[in-house]
């Protein structure tokens, strides 16, 4: 989603009981800072856009009764209500918590009057596929839209933003489709190109096993081993009759996936994989190493699961209409996602009382939704430690690096997928590297060898400014509220053409990530097969966390016999009541840190809650009810 989007779209309209005191921009900085949109401020505008052009949009309503939402999510995940693990099909939620059909239809007449057709309804009653041409968008919402070129890439793009026709702000909560530059990005990480440090060769797994023992080159069988998966499948448990879901930005080869399974010793279905091209799907492009990995890394970890693969282009409208299509379709039990943007790129730029469309409020509604059905759903915590920004604003350009998380792994309806390095020890030119615990994944661990720029790669983590401590948090030792004197300043004039800082709010009460973690660390990480370049090591991220706890829940869901849910409310709920240890659902991290926050006993923001005994996470899970 295009930046200035993000930073102008505020959260004004914060669904209830998420309403957020997030602070406006100085008044210096407001001052300094035209409404225009960043992502084209070093791009060449090549002038209006085809004013004839027809284009499809996304014009995302708002949930009704949002608190009554939340509620029921809490009851679903409340061992012992009447309510626990009934979960609703899409039409029920429909009925429950959309607007009416008699409210859509007169959304579709008042667009009509701006000449705008809705072609499509979602099963939701949530996401209007809406048709027209450039100028009757320009029209309706009140914009310019030009054409600009950046880096190759074409896009179109308003130069102000939209505003949402007064007879409608009442049901509608975004307009997405207008902007189609890059939306996010993908969170996987391969060992540093750096001398002296050794790049990993590719080990298959030998003798009849799936695993090879190797870091850089782990397989899901390794993951399996560490992870205490094994007595699941022994006892049967490989995820058949589950079905799992991959949300991507980029389209790939389904074959790939196969090679993969086959490559390791896995024997799978050969038509398991279904794709799911939304809005015309996504390109075969870099990215798709990303879902590659995803599609191997959670239908290794359940063989017998089906694979639903939601591809959609590098968009605002398609990362959205990916999630409304998948929860709205209601066939995969658990989702993940490995792409994702630092969490501050969506607060607001300035808040001057003008009615913007809000991106970051229609995804977490979704999220709820996926929660009021039994949709388990997982992201990538990121990749860049405590200092999420610092991969998409380097310092080097004139950017600060303030504490951040990335989203949507910060949605509190959303598992956040974190990241360790598990023990290993090496020999590189600067010296020898011996990690006898897993610990959070930083690679601080080289820093100190003096080998330079890898500040921060490392496991994402810390507190939201976005959103504030979920139920399942409060009362959680360990969770913290964010930093003070942090703020994101652009000291050279990138974004708008003048300097300007943005204050973040301190010892702010945020929703703390991530939830779990798991190995993400490519010198401990993984083997990968890519039709673009074949079989490859030494790839990490916490782009393999997510569809490795999708996988998991697969088998979890298998083992209790039907769908958990959101999951987060249980294992914080465990957490407290089990403690930890070999024979209990969770290990404890307490040595390392994430660049910033330290690990320590009980929960911290550099690994979560700790890693997962998942045989004995099961077990627990299924006691519950």
């Amino acid at each position: 989603m295009g930046l200035w989007k993000r930073l102008a779209f505020g959260l004004s309209a914060a669904l209830g009981m998420l309403a957020v005191g997030v602070p406006t921009m100085d008044a210096e900085a407001v001052q300094a800072a035209p409404l225009a949109n960043p992502s084209t401020e070093n791009a060449q505008d090549l002038g209006p856009a085809n004013a004839s052009q027809t284009v499809t949009a996304s014009v995302i309503l708002r949930v009704q009764n949002p608190t009554a939402l939340q509620t029921y999510i809490q009851q679903t995940e409340t061992p012992g209500s009447a309510q626990y693990h009934k979960f609703l099909t899409t039409s029920q939620f429909a009925a429950q918590f959309a607007p009416s059909s008699q409210t859509i239809q007169q959304i579709e007449q008042e667009l009509q009057q701006y000449g705008l057709q809705v072609v499509n309804v979602s099963a939701n009653h949530l996401d209007l596929q809406v048709q027209g041409t450039i100028q009757q968008f320009d029209n309706a919402f009140q914009t310019a839209i030009d054409l600009f070129k950046a880096n190759g890439h074409v896009f179109r793009a308003p130069k102000k933003p939209p505003q949402i026709p007064t007879a409608l702000l009442t049901n509608v909560l975004a307009v997405v489709g207008l902007d189609t530059a890059n939306a996010a990005q993908s969170l996987t990480v391969k060992t540093p190109n750096a001398a002296g440090i050794p790049s990993p060769k590719v080990v298959l797994p030998q003798g009849g096993g799936t695993a090879t023992g190797t870091p850089g080159s782990y397989t899901v069988g390794d993951t399996a081993n560490r992870y205490d998966i094994n007595p699941l499948y022994q006892k049967g448990i490989t995820g058949k009759g589950e079905t799992v879901g991959i949300v991507t930005l980029s389209n790939f080869n389904p074959q790939d996936a196969y090679t993969y399974w086959k490559g390791i010793g896995l024997h799978v279905a050969h038509n398991r994989i279904q794709m799911v091209n939304v809005d015309g799907g996504g390109q075969l492009d870099d990215g798709s190493v990303e879902t590659a990995l995803d599609v191997e890394q959670a239908g290794g970890i359940a063989p017998d699961a089906n694979v639903v693969v939601y591809d959609a282009p590098n968009t605002d409208q398609g990362f959205i209409d990916a999630f409304y299509q998948a929860v709205s379709d209601n066939l995969v039990d658990s989702l993940s996602v490995s792409w994702g943007q630092p969490e501050i790129d969506y607060l607001p730029q300035m808040n001057q009382g003008q009615s913007y469309v809000d991106e970051l409020l229609a995804f977490t509604q979704v999220f709820m939704e996926a929660a009021a059905q039994g949709i388990s759903v997982y992201a990538a915590a990121g990749d860049s430690g405590a200092y999420d920004t610092a991969r998409d604003f380097p310092p080097s350009q004139g950017f600060s690096t303030p504490l951040t998380v990335d989203f949507p792994a910060s949605d509190p309806f959303v598992t956040a997928a974190g990241g360790t390095t598990v023990p290993f020890s090496a020999t590189f030119s600067l010296g020898q590297v011996n990690i006898t615990q897993e610990q959070p994944w930083s690679w601080q661990y080289l820093q100190n060898l003096g080998y330079q720029g890898l500040f921060p790669i490392g496991a994402g983590g810390g507190v939201s400014v976005a959103f504030p401590r979920p139920w399942y948090q409060v009362g959680v030792s360990g969770v913290q509220n964010s930093a003070a004197n942090q703020a994101f300043t652009d000291s050279q004039g990138v974004l708008y053409g003048s300097p300007f800082t943005y204050n973040l709010p301190s010892n702010y009460a945020g929703r703390n990530l991530p939830d779990v973690s798991m190995d993400a660390d490519p010198e401990t990480g993984y083997l990968v097969y890519w039709s673009g370049g074949g079989w490859l090591a030494g790839y990490g991220g916490t782009s393999f966390v997510a569809p490795q706890l999708n996988g998991i829940t697969a088998l979890i869901d298998q083992y209790v016999g039907g769908r958990v849910g959101f999951l987060d409310p249980i294992f914080y709920q465990l957490m407290k009541q089990d403690g930890y240890g070999a024979n209990q659902p969770f290990n404890d991290l307490t040595t390392g840190n994430n660049w910033y926050w330290n690990a320590v006993p009980g929960y911290d923001p550099a690994s979560g809650i700790g890693t997962p005994n998942v045989a004995n996470l099961a077990q627990a899970i299924k006691g519950l009810g």
